[in-house]
């Protein structure tokens, strides 16, 4: 995809972290980045945000109403780290992933990487399994080291039967923070007075599932961001509205093909 955008004449930037949102009345006029070498300050026409509505707040200046940021504060993530391990075996187990719930160990899901594309392990006759930790930053989980959770998904791999140790070669950890967003008892409030907030500033649009702390899958995403460019072309799309109307997609059941002829 970057190679495509970079293809069309266009610019992916990496490396730069947004500090600054700057808007003049009800349109974003630029936003203002961080970089390896300094700051870097770039109007703007339209703005898709994806990062969470909670940083969004903080960095838009002028500052937002004062229940906005209430709001934006009152709202909660869930953390999430993966183990990548690298195998030195073909097969392992036939799913995509699988669900752990078995007492005693820390992982909750294990994704088998080879079984999605044969393009995501490091070369052919090895597997690479990712152990999924949930987690907040700053327990236990979060904060310990590369090493010791590298040793802790081996020993879970074991001790759930899927592999021994010595299968194991290689191996790294990756931290997502936010990944998740919680539905607690505030939430809708929060999030509704963040929305009102955002709703007048007409050239911002927030996508993803932090971008609307919405449990969205990720066809569901990209199908808002679909949406959220074709709004800038023109259209009036709610994004909001996206997902509203479908069930999650692991929770929706398939009948046998026996019931109607075919899967559905």
């Amino acid at each position: 995809a970057r190679d495509r955008v970079v293809a069309a004449g266009n610019d992916v930037l990496l490396n730069h972290r947004v500090a600054a949102v700057e808007r003049v009345g009800d349109r974003v006029v630029a936003v203002e980045a961080l970089t390896p070498t300094g700051t870097r300050r770039f109007n703007a026409d339209h703005v898709i945000s994806t990062t969470d509505l909670k940083s969004l707040v903080g960095m838009m200046e002028p500052s937002l109403p004062a229940p906005a940021g209430v709001g934006a504060a009152g709202l909660r993530y869930r953390d999430f780290l993966v183990v990548a391990l690298i195998l030195d075996r073909e097969s392992v187990f036939p799913d995509n992933w699988i669900y752990v719930h078995t007492p005693g160990v820390k992982v909750g899901r294990i994704q088998n990487f080879n079984n999605w594309s044969q393009a995501m392990v490091p070369r052919p006759g090895c597997t690479c399994l990712g152990l999924e930790y949930f987690c907040f930053q700053g327990d236990g989980l979060w904060e310990a080291s590369d090493p010791s959770l590298i040793a802790l998904a081996t020993a879970e791999l074991r001790q759930l039967g899927i592999a021994p140790a010595a299968n194991v070669v290689d191996g790294t950890v990756v931290r997502m923070p936010k990944a998740y967003p919680i539905y607690d008892a505030e939430y809708r409030g929060h999030l509704a007075a963040v929305r009102e907030a955002l709703a007048p500033i007409e050239n911002l649009q927030t996508i993803g599932r932090n971008g609307m702390h919405k449990y969205n899958n990720q066809d569901h995403s990209m199908l808002a961001a679909m949406l959220a460019v074709d709004n800038m072309l023109g259209a009036s799309n709610d994004l909001w509205a996206v997902n509203s109307d479908y069930e999650y997609l692991e929770e929706q059941s398939v009948e046998p093909a026996t019931s109607r002829g075919s899967e559905v």
